[in-house]
């Protein structure tokens, strides 16, 4: 038997995306048979002493101070990009160009502008053979797969309504310092892009359908933040003394959300008699929600059933059958079964996964995709439409919550 060609990656950053990342890549070959073999060959970082301290926890071979140096470097195949929204673009671009995979961190960049080159140019490598993946890690969650394999299946019927919640609160210290995070020329936006790019892009995979109006208001609530410090986030405190700098990011969003209307033989032709309606939807992100840690939440209503999840209790997904259980209400599944997504590789029934989990299941099926020769999914074309819906956001909310249509250029 033949023994799988190596997969050399160079990661570029190594915080706390970096640390998910290189656990994914170290893990994903020894729970799942994988026709390439990752390698951690590089990771770059601009601090020459943080990322030999990373290169030395997490497990690579060497480092670069400068991203270029990994893109030149003959014994990488695959550029893993895990820094701020402000890099993708150029990271990206560079590497792909050089015939280099590439798996980038959501959102994929800072603008639809350099959300457009990114696409344009991972579809022209693509014809090459160079792929490229935008990684939503919540589309690996098990609990949210199985809740796409029912939808696909038609156990809801036509999705009517759709609320996504994305609480955190993190961010409720008003003395926690300054980061990038809280800085639009570097993050590009808030809770917005952050986390609610997550509850946009599992909405739209989920269904099936993507988001073609918005209307939106953004909050920002703590104005100014004291400056220094490495608050890299989830759970830091800083301090109330000394200069404060303005924050630039929203700190929470808020948007009423329609959908296309899907144009098959199963669509509900709605309540009168001109073209078919899509699902109407309702969409939360903060950071200010003291109390919740990561609660990533998703709820469809359909014709005939409905499922609801929250992140906070990860292994399990509420279902309701209108016609099996018309008097009973949700029931829960617990998703640790061996015929439930990615679950057969880990351990026994009923012992759950975790939140790093996603991002092994996120290595599994791009390097699959890439022995197989075929477009990851979510492609850098699907992160554009996420980005599109960001866009549409941001116009509304600076609208005072005017519609603003999707397909529409920001006004």
């Amino acid at each position: 038997m033949t023994e799988p060609k190596p997969l050399r990656v160079g990661m570029v950053g190594y915080a706390f995306m970096g640390a998910a990342h290189s656990h994914a890549w170290r893990t994903a070959p020894r729970f799942f048979d994988l026709p390439l073999i990752p390698e951690l060959t590089a990771v770059a970082g601009r601090n020459a002493e943080g990322v030999r301290a990373a290169a030395s926890k997490y497990g690579w071979a060497s480092v670069e101070t400068d991203w270029r140096r990994l893109i030149e470097r003959d014994d990488i195949d695959l550029i893993d990009i895990c820094t701020p929204g402000n890099t993708h673009a150029e990271i990206a671009i560079a590497a792909l160009e050089a015939g280099k995979h590439v798996l980038c961190e959501k959102p994929l960049a800072n603008s639809v502008e350099e959300a457009e080159k990114m696409t344009a140019v991972a579809q022209a490598a693509a014809e090459r053979g160079v792929l490229s993946m935008c990684g939503f890690s919540y589309r690996r969650t098990p609990a949210l797969a199985l809740a796409k394999r029912m939808v696909d299946d038609g156990r809801l019927g036509d999705i009517r309504h759709v609320r996504a919640q994305y609480l955190q609160d993190w961010l409720s210290d008003a003395d926690a310092p300054l980061t990038w995070r809280l800085d639009k020329s570097k993050s590009g936006s808030g809770s917005l892009g952050d986390i609610g790019a997550h509850s946009i892009d599992a909405a739209q995979w989920i269904t099936g359908l993507n988001i073609t109006g918005v209307s939106a208001l953004l909050e920002t609530f703590v104005k100014e933040r004291p400056v220094g410090g490495d608050f890299v986030g989830l759970g830091g405190h800083g301090g109330a003394e000394g200069p404060r700098g303005p924050v630039t990011v929203d700190d929470a969003a808020l948007f009423t959300a329609r959908f296309e209307a899907r144009h098959d033989d199963g669509a509900d032709a709605g309540s009168g008699s001109g073209a078919p309606s899509g699902p109407i939807g309702i969409f939360e992100a903060t950071r200010f929600a003291l109390g919740r840690k990561n609660a990533m939440r998703l709820e469809l209503n359909g014709t005939r059933g409905s499922i609801a999840f929250d992140f906070e209790d990860m292994n399990s997904l509420q279902f309701y059958d209108s016609a099996l259980e018309p008097d009973a209400g949700f029931r829960k599944i617990m998703v640790t079964e061996p015929s439930h997504p990615y679950t057969a590789n880990w351990w026994p029934t009923g012992h759950g996964l975790g939140y790093e989990h996603g991002f092994t299941h996120q290595v599994v099926d791009l390097v699959n995709a890439i022995g197989a020769g075929e477009q990851p999914s979510p492609s850098f074309a699907d992160a554009l439409q996420v980005q599109k819906v960001l866009a549409a956001v941001e116009a509304s909310a600076d609208n005072s919550s005017r519609w603003q249509n999707v397909d529409k250029e920001p006004s």
